[in-house]
C-alpha cells in the first residue's frame, strides 16, 4: 500500500471529529510550524513591536510600500534608492530591524516548507 491509499483513511480525534489523513499531517505540520526556532523568534519580536502601536503602524506602512516597489512591474531603480535612503534611520532602530529579520526568516521557512511539498508532487 502507497501513500496514496493512507491519504483518505479517516481517524479520530480528542474531541471526536473524524479527519482523514492529510487532515491529521496537516494538523502536525502546522504543531511543528509554531514550534520551530523562526516562528518562535518571529513570534518574541512580534510581540515587542506590537506594544508599541504608533511603531508597528510605521512597520506595517514600511512592508506595504517595500511590497509595491518590488512587485512593481518596472523597476524604478531611483525610487527605489530613495526608499531605502528614506528609511535608513527607521531600519537602524533595533525593534525594527530585529522584528524584520525574523519575519524574513520566516517567510524563507515558510517557503522552504512550501518548495520542498510541491518538489515531491506530480503537479502540471
Amino acid at each position: 500500500m502507497d501513500n496514496r491509499d493512507n491519504a483518505g483513511k479517516m481517524e479520530n480525534t480528542d474531541n471526536g471529529e473524524q479527519v482523514n489523513g492529510l487532515d491529521s499531517a496537516v494538523n502536525s505540520l502546522i504543531t511543528a510550524i509554531l514550534g520551530c526556532e523562526e516562528y518562535l523568534a518571529y513570534r518574541t519580536e512580534l510581540d515587542k513591536v506590537l506594544q508599541n502601536s504608533e511603531l508597528k503602524l510605521k512597520i506595517d506602512d514600511y512592508r506595504r510600500r517595500n511590497y509595491e516597489l518590488q512587485t512593481s512591474a518596472d523597476i524604478d531603480f531611483d525610487k527605489l534608492d530613495r526608499f531605502e535612503k528614506e528609511y535608513e534611520n527607521f531600519r537602524s532602530d533595533p525593534l525594527v530591524s530585529d522584528f524584520l529579520a525574523a519575519e524574513l526568516a520566516f517567510c524563507k521557512r515558510m517557503q522552504e516548507i512550501e518548495t520542498r511539498i510541491t518538489a515531491k508532487l506530480d503537479f502540471q
